[in-house]
């Protein structure tokens, strides 16, 4: 392993603790347990464990930081009375239509940021922990990218993807039809610049992916800030050419993708 201070980063820490605790949860995944709702669409599904992966992992950061704020995408924002300026960004089940339907590629994605003086958020630390895969995927601003094989323990320092001519392309889709529709015609322009596209259900691990190189871009229209908080760290910390999105809905691109072709409705 190569000399890995990201691992002892204190915010590093506390993001990989905080998404092995929601990973936990996920891990005891139980068919008669789920209890599923919709929220916004058909197909947009909340489970109780996607509700307890996001109290553990709160609940882990809070142990030990409790004046950060902590934003996440079941539970409203908890704000502390003396902030401390630091925010967490929690998606506590990314992929959850994958994990009902016994889909391996699923994840607890933790993320956190600094407000800057222009109001900005700087992305300081991350992990992604995805319990049927067995891997786990960590970063530190200016320290690196990681993959952690949970069975083997072996630790990996991530560096992208390399250029080639038969380029993968990540993507996903919401769930309305009209920017479904919206996003094919984008990715339509998109596609002679790639051999083949894969659609994985999980953001957060499509940035991962790009991250190790398995992909060689991932493109997506619409994602939430808790689908690409700690994913977007993950990759960018390779050197691959990250974009976050500037309001919502926008683009979230990662890797070789041509961004002139990535415009708005």
């Amino acid at each position: 392993m190569e000399n890995n201070k990201a691992a002892h980063d204190p915010l590093v820490l506390v993001a990989r603790r905080a998404a092995a605790a929601g990973a936990e949860v996920l891990s005891k995944r139980d068919v008669e347990k789920f209890n599923v709702d919709e929220k916004s669409a058909a197909g947009d599904w909340v489970t109780d464990f996607d509700r307890a992966a996001e109290e553990a992992i709160r609940a882990t950061i809070t142990t030990t930081r409790p004046n950060d704020e902590l934003t996440g995408e079941e539970y409203p924002s908890q704000k502390p009375s003396n902030p401390s300026g630091f925010r967490w960004s929690i998606d506590p089940l990314d992929g959850t239509t994958n994990f009902v339907r016994n889909i391996a590629y699923y994840c607890s994605s933790v993320g956190v940021c600094q407000k800057q003086e222009d109001g900005t958020d700087l992305w300081l630390a991350a992990a992604i922990v995805a319990p049927a895969l067995q891997v786990e995927y960590f970063a530190g601003r200016g320290l690196g990218a990681w993959k952690h094989d949970l069975r083997t323990k072996k630790i990996t320092k991530l560096a992208g993807p390399v250029e080639s001519d038969a380029k993968l392309l990540g993507t996903g889709f919401g769930y309305d039809a009209e920017r479904r529709g919206f996003q094919l015609g984008v990715l339509q322009e998109l596609l002679p610049d790639f051999v083949n596209i894969r659609r994985i259900g999980s953001a957060a691990l499509d940035l991962c992916l790009v991250a190790e190189g398995s992909l060689d871009a991932y493109a997506e229209f619409g994602t939430q800030e808790y689908d690409w908080a700690a994913g977007a760290l993950i990759a960018e910390e390779t050197g691959t050419p990250v974009g976050r999105p500037v309001g919502y809905p926008g683009w979230q691109y990662a890797g070789l993708v041509d961004t002139e072709k990535l415009v708005n409705p």
